[in-house]
């Protein structure tokens, strides 16, 4: 294994260009790894952000970054997302998340994953990684065979298997709540809505949409996959780069972050933006703001899109698809108090939920200066740092 570093005719661009610790400190990071095994191609990037409440539990995503200060910014953003994720979510994990760059179309293989589970591994549990964007249950195997610090393995070996349809099932839970805010009524039928991306999340959202007789438009950048899409729940296809101008209810984005930016924010004409993506707001204080003043109800993403970690957390206490799908449409009451609490103070949705997720790891912060020295091996979370038996 190679050394953590990053590669040599890169450092000046990272730390001329790219603040990296005045990113990890702004952010509240506790720690990155860099993970290079140049021979087999693997170059990725593990962050934990906080483990106030427990193990950073988070998926690591394979995607082709441009470069690497692209992805660490991804993995700085989506790792503290995690944090909020977890606390406003009622489960006792802390914020982690980890990328690896390159295609996952073309470059996967075993020994790649299992470079990859060996640094996990190494981290002995502050870190349990999942499957995210780029990534299958295959690859979770791979991952698997050297360590045990992995959640969302398949339900042929204990596992929860695929967590789209958990993650689908709250972000449309959440999307009714933000109707029920919006419109007086959590009903969908009849509502336009635009579906940003055709993955596996989003196609489970679209047949939700569908039973509820929501008029859907769809798009993705791989025709093949958005077309097949279209043709199981009869909607319409419309290019990638017109489905921020349609006049719809509702703009679910279920691709990759960013999307509300001060290009498209002159063209939404939606009243609610709720959709799986992460980090859909390019600069939250500014696009979080600007939502606000043009009244468009937006719901946090690491919120609603929450039911993935929920399904996966669950594997942790023995899963139970049940009460997996119970959690997560409990997705639909978090929503409605950060809308409330958005409106009572006049603040951007985010903010709201933000507040009170740092409510909640303040005070079990507050809680844990009271233990003993051993308090951090109690209970069930405390057994995964010592034994990881998932």
């Amino acid at each position: 294994m190679q050394s953590s570093t990053i590669e040599k005719n890169t450092e000046a661009d990272i730390s001329d260009d790219f603040p990296l610790f005045g990113k990890l400190q702004s952010y509240e990071h506790e720690q990155i790894v860099v993970c290079s095994e140049p021979d087999l191609g693997l170059k990725a990037i593990i962050a934990i952000h906080d483990t106030t409440l427990g193990p950073a539990l988070g998926g690591v995503r394979m995607w082709p970054y441009n470069n690497e200060q692209e992805a660490i910014r991804d993995v700085l953003r989506l790792s503290r997302g995690m944090t909020y994720k977890a606390a406003i979510s009622g489960l006792n994990l802390g914020g982690g998340k980890a990328v690896i760059i390159g295609d996952p179309r073309k470059e996967k293989n075993e020994a790649l994953f299992r470079a990859f589970g060996r640094y996990v591994d190494s981290l002995g549990g502050r870190y349990i990684t999942a499957e995210d964007v780029g990534i299958d249950v295959q690859n979770m195997e791979w991952v698997r065979m050297e360590t045990k610090y992995v959640s969302g393995l398949p339900k042929a070996i204990g596992g929860s298997g695929d967590p789209s349809p958990v993650t689908a099932y709250g972000v449309y839970q959440g999307m009714k709540a933000c109707a029920q805010k919006a419109y007086g009524s959590d009903s969908l039928e009849g509502k336009r809505i635009a579906v940003q991306g055709a993955g596996h999340v989003a196609s489970h959202l679209c047949h939700f949409l569908n039973e509820e007789d929501a008029e859907l438009f769809v798009c993705d950048i791989y025709e093949d996959k958005v077309n097949e899409l279209a043709d199981e729940v009869g909607a319409e296809v419309v290019d990638p780069d017109d489905i921020y101008g349609l006049d719809v209810d509702i703009f679910s984005p279920c691709a990759l972050g960013g999307v509300v930016n001060d290009d498209t924010m002159e063209h939404f004409k939606c009243d609610i933006i709720a959709g799986a993506a992460n980090n859909v707001l390019e600069e939250e204080d500014k696009h979080g703001q600007m939502l606000l003043d043009n009244n468009i109800l937006y719901a946090p993403d690491y919120v609603i899109n929450a039911g993935g970690l929920i399904n996966v957390a669950s594997e942790l206490e023995g899963y139970v698809e049940e009460r997996a799908h119970d959690q997560a449409s409990k997705i639909y009451d978090t929503i409605l108090d950060i809308l409330d609490y958005s409106e009572e103070n006049n603040t951007p949705t985010f903010v709201a939920s933000n507040i009170l997720a740092e409510k909640r790891i303040n005070n079990v912060g507050q809680i844990h200066q009271i233990y003993t020295s051993d308090s951090q091996f109690s209970g069930h979370i405390g057994e995964l740092y010592k034994n990881a038996s998932l």
